[in-house]
């Protein structure tokens, strides 16, 4: 599957990339060989198998929920950089 320019523009903009020419066509081949491997995966046979969300059997312990009081609020944030009251101040990711 081929990707337009625009595309890869976009997806670029994105993940806040700034590809040059030479990248943007890198990138193309790269993730069109990606879609093209999922799209295989699309293929598969999977008819009459039980939907897993691991390749290994992991049995989860299961506790009983107690809920507690907890006042440690102040050695939670003592650490950070910078806080507000019992908050962690962090810089701004998203405009």
């Amino acid at each position: 599957m081929a990707l337009s320019k625009e595309t890869i523009v976009h997806v670029a903009k994105l993940a806040r990339l700034e590809l040059s020419e030479k990248e943007m066509d890198e990138m193309s081949i790269q993730l069109s060989e990606i879609l093209a491997w999922i799209e295989q995966l699309g293929e598969v046979d999977v008819d009459g198998l039980e939907p897993m969300t691991s390749v290994v059997q992991m049995d989860l312990k299961v506790r009983e929920d107690v809920v507690t009081e907890s006042d440690q609020d102040e050695a939670i944030v003592s650490n950070a950089p910078e806080r507000s009251d019992t908050y962690f101040v962090v810089p701004k990711v998203i405009d």
